[in-house]
């Protein structure tokens, strides 16, 4: 089996502790091994998925009746848009566990695959009720993505209209679910509305985890120009545009957690986003004009 290399400063003792009582049922040095690889997944989630995607495959050819390390490898699987591969191992660790936490990413697995229909079923089954706020909250976008992939922009809008949306309360997904509202206001003509609600995503979004402000200022007309273009050679061409994250903070289930590697020393990401927040938002910008909700 093909080893990936592993920096010295990484033991595997930052890996969260709830994930290491579940390696203790491995021999010490396995468990050792596991863990490290999962700090990397954890790493590289957000900067590097197809780097952490390697790194989850070791893990789970070491360990796949580990039901952390099949929810790492799903969520390595989803940020590279594998969703195939990340249903499977979503569903191997419900399974395993018996949670429902991992049902709004599950259903937006089903979006990736082309199945919104399948996804907006999810969104009416019994295992809703028993996810917690955040998880609601993750099912609602995810419900409201579903429909915008069915033509049913106005639907969508009425989807995220919730106590959720209205209370003034900022939690970690308040900045992701206004960017949603307010994606999906543009998207059905209400260009007035869509502005206040970026701003309002903007004011809760502490984090940068959505491009609030870069859509703000595109409805603005406002064009940015980098200071440091001014002081180029003018004989220097200028340098190839980067694309904007193709992961937008619209996204339900588009925003990728570490819930299973959590790093110890770094705040945990959010269900879904996961995280961030990412997943392959560009096969969904056709359908939805959206954004990056990985998360």
């Amino acid at each position: 089996m093909k080893r990936l290399p592993i920096p010295d400063d990484v033991t595997g003792d930052e890996i969260d502790k709830d994930v290491r009582q579940e390696l203790l049922s491995l021999p010490k040095t396995l468990a050792e091994d596991v863990a490290r690889n999962l700090v990397m997944v954890a790493k590289l989630l957000d900067e590097d998925p197809e780097r952490a995607y390697g790194y989850s495959r070791v893990a789970l050819r070491l360990a796949s009746r580990v039901a952390a390390v099949r929810e790492a490898a799903g969520f390595a699987a989803y940020a590279v848009g594998k969703y195939s591969e990340a249903l499977a191992e979503f569903r191997a660790s419900r399974r395993m566990t018996g949670s429902v936490e991992l049902w709004p990413v599950m259903a937006d697995c089903e979006r990736g695959l082309g199945r919104p229909e399948k996804a907006m079923a999810m969104a009416g089954e019994p295992e809703v009720a028993k996810l917690d706020k955040a998880g609601q909250v993750e099912m609602r976008l995810v419900a409201a993505g579903a429909r915008r992939d069915m033509g049913q922009a106005e639907a969508a809008v009425v989807t995220l209209q919730s106590p959720e949306l209205a209370s003034s309360a900022v939690h970690p997904w308040t900045a992701r679910l206004r960017y949603a509202y307010a994606d999906a206001l543009l998207a059905v003509g209400r260009e007035d509305e869509a502005r206040d609600w970026f701003a309002k995503a903007l004011e809760a979004d502490q984090g940068g985890t959505t491009d609030a402000s870069d859509r703000l200022a595109e409805l603005d007309g406002v064009e940015f120009t980098d200071a440091l273009d001014e002081s180029a050679d003018d004989d220097e061409e200028p340098a190839a545009e980067k694309p904007a994250a193709d992961r937008g903070a619209a996204e339900a289930g588009a925003g990728v957690v570490d819930a299973a590697v959590d790093v110890a020393d770094e705040d945990a990401g959010e269900v879904v986003e996961a995280g961030r927040d990412g997943a392959d938002e560009a096969r969904r910008d056709g359908a939805e004009g959206g954004e990056p909700e990985k998360g």
